[in-house]
């Protein structure tokens, strides 16, 4: 199964803001799910019910595959399909997020790689619709974005009513700018908004402390 740094970050910080905020999560959905990454890293920490939906039929072969071979495939049900048709008879307490990045950038001439990284098959305005119609009423999203599309993503974050509870911003080393921000939005709008910033490398090219309190549960050698 092939990660990506920036990828297992976004499920370390959720999970770790799942706990540490408290955060009332009995039905989870992971939305463009991948190969089963952040589905497995939430099921790792936590008990709860995962359902993962997955647009491309090779990815969410893999996912089926890599679920049944860890230890919580009883936790988490992969879904080949696509989320504009996608049917709950409930609301979710918790979504998570890593959508197609590049919607206004260029293109690969493969189909499936453009599925998988841009919004060819999902714009962003589609995601938040189908949030606002599927998130309980207490519910909490966690979304990963480029920090470039940060600006509209928050505009449309207020324009569907939901609430910037935690945002922090990734930079790939002390040196560098921003690349990522991930996102804790919540329904109601109870506490103060945080900002924060983490970078994964420091000067010497080593993980930041940071990173390795994150990543340490999920992480081999650190």
């Amino acid at each position: 199964m092939k990660v990506c740094t920036d990828s297992c970050l976004f499920g370390a910080w959720s999970t770790t803001l799942i706990k540490t905020k408290s955060l009332n999560c009995k039905n989870v959905l992971d939305v463009g799910s991948g190969t089963g990454l952040l589905s497995l890293m939430l099921a790792q920490q936590h008990d709860f019910e995962i359902t993962a939906i997955e647009i491309n039929k090779e990815a969410s072969q893999q996912a089926l595959e890599n679920v049944a071979s860890s230890n919580y495939h009883s936790q988490i049900k992969i879904v080949q399909g696509d989320i504009r048709s996608f049917m709950s008879d409930k609301k979710f307490d918790f979504i998570i997020s890593n959508p197609p990045f590049f919607e206004d950038d260029l293109k690969s001439d493969s189909n499936s790689k453009n599925a998988a990284m841009h919004s060819t098959e999902l714009t962003i305005n589609e995601l938040f619709d189908f949030v606002s119609q599927n998130l309980s009423p207490e519910g909490n999203v966690a979304l990963l974005i480029p920090f470039h599309r940060s600006e509209g993503v928050e505009k449309l974050i207020s324009n569907h009513t939901l609430f910037i509870a935690e945002k922090t911003l990734v930079k790939q080393s002390y040196q560098h700018h921003y690349f990522r921000v991930m996102y804790l939005l919540s329904v109601q709008n109870n506490h103060e908004s945080i900002c924060k910033e983490i970078s994964i490398y420091d000067d010497n090219k080593q993980y930041t402390d940071e990173f390795i309190d994150l990543l340490e549960p999920y992480y081999l050698y650190l």
